[in-house]
């Protein structure tokens, strides 16, 4: 693998592995189009690492306060919220990897992430519109919210969104399981993990800010265990070094930096992307661009042969 080729990854990676589209069904995809072969384990580490400094850096100081305050019911739903993946990806370890060798299920599986997103979205309204019209506020409080969380007038849809939503204040377990679930699911490639979980915290009306912190610290665990796996299996692969330095398949040093390097910049921006996306607009935009990518993954599959 040349070092172009290693940059085009990694900013694959960094891209995806935050927005809700799927970072697995990019790569696999990408490596279907482009004719790459599978990258070396060690490089899929790294770009892994890439990544994870990236939510790192963005989320450190949700990152410092649970730290400072371990023991707190953040700390419990988080760990909670992991569980079912982590079952998922033990049991279901040899078909996982089949599906990303064969990307036999793709296209549906980009349906599946645009139908999670569309479906959030429409619940995530209903149920602010539903909590609005139980307790109408009077003017004067009204008013005062204005003043507290706006500043300067709202509209009324954000005023909802933003004096009605779950905060981590009102999260409960079964919010965090249901969530957990959907992160399960999102192993399949083609199911974006982000947008699996963000869907299910909106779906439950948590506060939209809150719903992709949530998502985003939820994913460290995630790509921590992914490089727990990947590094147990390094430690037992037999890993040749090349004359000219190369490491796994003669990937050379600097293109394994350079596409962690990449992961790690494109990551920064794309979470912080991410999270005013989530704050301001609605999810719509990218479950067209799933639903579109979709379709043609499926057409390709069982008709034209272009690329499956």
């Amino acid at each position: 693998m040349d070092i172009i080729s290693a940059i085009v990854l990694g900013a694959v990676q960094g891209l995806t592995e935050f927005l809700p589209v799927s970072s697995s069904g990019h790569l696999v995809l990408l490596q279907k189009v482009f004719g790459i072969s599978e990258p070396a384990l060690l490089f899929d580490t790294m770009l892994h690492m890439g990544t994870l400094l990236a939510v790192l850096v963005v989320l450190r100081r949700d990152i410092l306060a649970i730290l400072r305050r371990i023991i707190q019911p953040l700390t419990g739903f988080l760990i909670l919220a992991t569980i079912p993946a982590v079952v998922a990806a033990l049991v279901f370890e040899d078909h996982i990897e089949a599906a990303f060798d064969s990307g036999r299920f793709l296209g549906f599986s980009f349906l599946l992430t645009s139908a999670l997103l569309v479906i959030a979205e429409l619940l995530s309204k209903r149920k602010t519109t539903e909590d609005t019209e139980e307790k109408p506020r009077s003017t004067t409080e009204e008013e005062e919210i204005k003043i507290k969380l706006c500043e300067t007038p709202c509209s009324p849809w954000l005023k909802k969104i933003t004096t009605k939503s779950k905060t981590a204040g009102d999260m409960n377990a079964l919010d965090a399981l249901i969530i957990g679930v959907l992160q399960a699911v999102a192993i399949i490639p083609g199911v974006s993990r982000s947008g699996a979980t963000i869907s299910g915290a909106l779906s439950r009306g948590l506060d939209r800010d809150f719903a992709a912190r949530f998502s985003f610290l939820l994913s460290i665990p995630a790509i921590l265990g992914a490089l727990v796996f990947q590094l147990k299996d390094l430690l037992t692969a037999n890993v040749a070094v090349s004359t000219d330095g190369g490491i796994a398949v003669g990937i050379s040093p600097l293109a394994i930096a350079s596409g962690t390097v990449v992961a790690a910049i494109v990551g920064f921006f794309a979470i912080r992307l991410m999270l005013k996306i989530v704050r301001e607009r609605s999810l719509f935009g990218f479950a067209i661009y799933t639903a579109v990518l979709g379709a043609l993954v499926i057409v390709d599959q069982f008709a034209t042969h272009f690329v499956f």
